[in-house]
């Protein structure tokens, strides 16, 4: 036997009542009608942006002419961006290329009580090889510089009274390794090796001007200079140095020749290049590799990890490309509100029409503001692809590294279309202040 719900049987009412009820029923039904039929008419935001974008292909022309304006400007503004970015870097590069890669250790010195100084530690004979097995250190080489004394350089044997005095070169002890470090090139021959320095090998090399000076200019025929009537044989001539610049001026012999013939000492100190970056850290190893007992003895210059003249150049060359950048980026934000507004000119009686058809001010201006942000966000894409694009190529055919920050390209599309709407608002207010029965009647 099946269950059956007992319902309620409601009392007859009179005719009176009966209508009564009938019609807050019906009341009733229309009302809960209502919700239904306002979403029906409600305009959404899909509908919104089709509406938009619709009558933005509907006029390619001048698409393409807005676009030029938005393409151009925010083009512009990441490109100044990245060449900012990509010049400062070069620029940095140029002025730290060689200060960023040069440690220099020496012996620190102390008063003494007759007013001079005195070397408070020495560099040993081994300090190449202690240094070397640093990282960061690409090379190392110890440097001296070497009193003349009562003797001279010269090219000939045989000093000629007649002849007028001319001033000898500098001397200058160093290891095989020296062109390594200040960045030499050899115009001639060879530098002398570690076998010269360990054999204490009566050679030298010539920096290029004091070449020029002594007449040497090739070494094919195994000239040699005097140094205090001492014959040392030239194996090669260098140039193009980029530290030490003084060298080009001197006469260099191995450091162990200068010690067996010059009687020298110790070394006068030690140059050391370094990779990009690694200043602070070889700079604080160096000295306890070279002197493990007093570091502190040691006097050592290295670079920061990054230079200051390198950032306040690469923030001056950025400032300077972001004004410019900006200029032409409010042009091609008035570009944007001036076909904004003749679009609304234009359209005065489509927008008459959909007001009378029940279109609110409101839909009417966000009609417009959307069409403005999707336009500048269209020219902030391609300006800043365009953008990128260039930066690429022109540091390519300058043989530079393209630098460019990503989020650079990707706030230029955004600011496109920050653009677009701040350009698009005062259009889209007046738009939405048009009455129907105005813009029916042709009036503005």
């Amino acid at each position: 036997m099946r269950w059956r719900p007992r319902l309620r049987r409601k009392p007859v009412a009179s005719d009176s009542a009966a209508a009564s009820d009938s019609a807050e029923g019906d009341t009733t039904a229309a009302t809960d009608l209502v919700p239904h039929v306002r979403r029906a008419d409600r305009f959404t935001f899909q509908d919104l942006v089709v509406e938009a974008t619709a009558d933005i292909g509907s006029r390619p022309g001048r698409l393409a002419m807005t676009l030029v304006g938005t393409v151009l400007g925010i083009g512009a503004l990441v490109a100044t961006i990245g060449f900012a970015q990509t010049a400062a870097h070069q620029i940095e590069r140029q002025f730290d290329a060689v200060k960023a890669t040069q440690v220099v250790v020496s012996p620190g010195e102390t008063a003494t009580a007759s007013g001079g100084s005195a070397a408070t530690a020495r560099l040993p004979w081994d300090g190449v090889d202690r240094v070397t097995r640093l990282v960061g250190v690409v090379a190392a080489t110890l440097v001296a510089d070497l009193s003349l004394g009562d003797d001279s350089i010269t090219a000939v044997p045989v000093n000629d009274p007649s002849a007028p005095a001319v001033a000898s070169p500098a001397l200058v002890a160093a290891t095989a390794g020296l062109l390594d470090v200040i960045g030499g090139q050899l115009v001639t021959g060879r530098m002398f090796d570690a076998g010269h320095d360990q054999r204490a090998d009566r050679v030298v090399v010539l920096g290029a001007r004091a070449a020029e000076r002594l007449g040497i200019n090739r070494v094919d025929r195994q000239p040699s200079v005097f140094i205090g009537g001492v014959p040392y044989a030239v194996v090669g001539v260098f140039d193009g140095v980029q530290a030490r610049g003084g060298l080009l001026d001197a006469v260099v012999m191995p450091m162990q020749t200068a010690r067996a013939e010059r009687a020298l000492t110790a070394p006068g100190e030690m140059q050391i290049r370094i990779s990009m970056g690694t200043g602070p850290q070889v700079g604080e190893q160096s000295a306890i590799a070279l002197s493990p007992g007093a570091p502190e003895n040691l006097e050592v210059a290295a670079p920061s990890a990054r230079s200051v003249l390198g950032d306040s150049v690469s923030a001056d060359v950025n400032v300077v490309f972001l004004i410019l950048g900006g200029i032409v980026l409010l042009a091609g934000a008035l570009g944007i509100a001036n076909v904004t507004m003749l679009n609304v000119i234009e359209r005065v009686p489509e927008i008459g029409l959909r007001r009378a058809l029940g279109a609110t001010g409101r839909q009417i201006a966000s009609q417009f503001v959307v069409e403005s942000i999707i336009i500048g966000l269209l020219g902030g894409l391609l300006g800043a692809a365009l953008a990128v694009v260039s930066v690429v190529l022109f540091s390519v055919a300058q043989q530079w590294t393209p630098i460019i920050d990503p989020w650079i390209a990707v706030g230029g599309a955004v600011l496109g279309a920050v653009v677009g709407l701040v350009a698009g608002w005062f259009p889209a207010r007046r738009a939405s202040r048009i009455e129907p029965v105005t813009a029916l009647r042709g009036g503005r």
